[in-house]
């Protein structure tokens, strides 16, 4: 029997295609879903991994044996299968593996209008469905099995996103896109047809081997290329998509990169001003700047844990506008409080286009603190590393501290927070100061007693 507690996470299901994650035991996963959602009707899309269309397809057999009506939407990226869910009020799968290697695959999965499935709301039913079907063989076949059919949704998403975001009236630009040969190269065509954009794009071509370089935006080796071509074209901004291209990162005309944190109180301060105010959720590692930049338009920032599933949550509890996190997934009520970094390319693009300036002088208003970035550490014992931290700083009295999610510690010019990785024997730092000298002491200090 596969060891399902590593390939069903918290949030989705990934793993090594097939030594892992293979067709039968796809098949049974979609029967699974098919159990918990009541056999309503599903959607499903895939990426372009040579092993999504035939999984995808297994997927959608097991749902149907199970009595479900599948619709196939083929190569999507994981916000056009949000906005199929949305669109056509249907749970939904996505099998992607976004920034990992080739080797790998996974699903995503939503319950109707994109609502989340997370460890508590589904995927641990599943498991346990499976390991008994595993055990003692799946039940026989509903008796008015489903149908498997296809829909093309490109053009409706595309459209969708363009009535959210008005840029008919922006001026010329000119804009490098690096899809790094993931589903950003289908769909940004699509959703920039038409609109006063000069596009140069960077790896198009569909290819889940990922030739040129990782679909990983965050690693900062994979914006090397991005970052050479706005500077060699003098292009206005250059954008940087994951391999499922949920997540959009932001280079200015300098070829510098744009924070997320600071892309979020961007959003955030246009959204609020399109909806007269409203809930804002980022979490506990987006900088202070966007919980400042909310306030001062008018906004109620809540501050959650890290992780997609928390800040839908939040999101729907709130009735929150937006949401923002600082690995660059961006939430909108206006899209089913689901992530999508293609509205929020959109909102870049209308705010620089809106004004004459350049997009390193737009966006310094968001950008106020010296960060760190995201360090991590390889220890044995994170939870004993991660007690001498807190055991360093608890008797500060210039400092409080926080569990929200890890440990935080905030003083008045600077804050940490240090969180274990669920999957990997890591420690995770986030640091933050008003200037650049307290945040490379306040990393240093902290380091030395993680990595001692």
């Amino acid at each position: 029997m596969p060891d399902l507690s590593q390939i069903i996470k918290a949030y989705d299901v990934r793993g090594v295609v097939p030594d892992q994650l293979d067709e039968e035991l796809v098949a049974l996963l979609g029967a699974a879903f098919a159990e918990i959602t009541d056999a309503r009707p599903l959607v499903v899309g895939h990426d372009m991994r040579p092993s999504s269309p035939g999984l995808a397809a297994c997927f959608a057999r097991g749902a149907a044996a199970r009595g479900a009506d599948v619709t196939l939407i083929g190569l999507c990226s994981t916000d056009q299968l949000y906005f199929a869910s949305g669109l056509l009020d249907r749970p939904g799968a996505m099998f992607t593996a976004s920034h990992n290697p080739a080797r790998y695959n996974g699903i995503k999965l939503c319950r109707a209008g994109a609502a989340p499935v997370g460890q508590d709301t589904g995927l641990g039913e599943i498991r346990a469905l499976v390991e008994r079907w595993l055990r003692d063989g799946l039940p026989p076949s509903a008796a008015d099995p489903g149908t498997v059919g296809e829909q093309d949704v490109l053009a409706d998403y595309a459209a969708h996103l363009r009535t959210l975001v008005d840029l008919t009236g922006i001026r010329p630009l000119r804009l490098v896109v690096d899809a790094g040969n993931g589903m950003g190269g289908h769909t940004v065509p699509s959703v920039l047809a038409g609109l006063p954009v000069d596009l140069d794009p960077l790896y198009f071509e569909l290819d889940g081997t990922f030739p040129n370089h990782e679909a990983n935006p965050l690693d900062p080796a994979n914006l090397v290329d991005l970052q050479h071509r706005v500077r060699e074209t003098g292009a206005d901004l250059g954008l940087a998509f994951d391999g499922d291209a949920d997540r959009c990162f932001v280079v200015d005309e300098r070829g510098e990169p744009v924070s997320p944190s600071a892309i979020t109180a961007l959003v955030a301060s246009r959204e609020l001003a399109k909806h007269g105010g409203g809930t804002v959720i980022h979490n506990c590692i987006t900088s202070r700047s966007v919980p400042e930049v909310v306030r001062e338009a008018g906004g109620t920032p809540v501050r959650t844990r890290v992780g997609h599933s928390f800040i839908k949550e939040e999101m729907a509890q709130h009735g929150a506008i937006f949401g923002g996190e600082h690995s660059a997934h961006y939430y909108f009520r206006d899209f089913w409080n689901a992530d999508t970094g293609m509205l929020a390319a959109l909102h870049v693009l209308a705010a620089l286009g809106e004004q004459d300036g350049p997009l390193s002088q737009l966006v310094a208003a968001y950008d106020r603190y010296a960060a760190s970035g995201e360090i991590n550490s390889l220890v044995d014992d994170q939870p004993g590393r991660a007690a001498a931290v807190e055991a360093a700083y608890a008797e500060r009295d210039d400092v409080t501290l926080d569990h929200l999610d890890g440990l935080t510690v905030t003083a008045p010019d600077w804050w940490f927070n240090l969180r274990a990785s669920n999957t990997e024997p890591l420690l995770r730092l986030n640091v933050e100061a008003r200037s650049a000298a307290t945040c490379a002491t306040v990393r240093d200090e902290v380091l030395a007693i993680v990595r001692a």
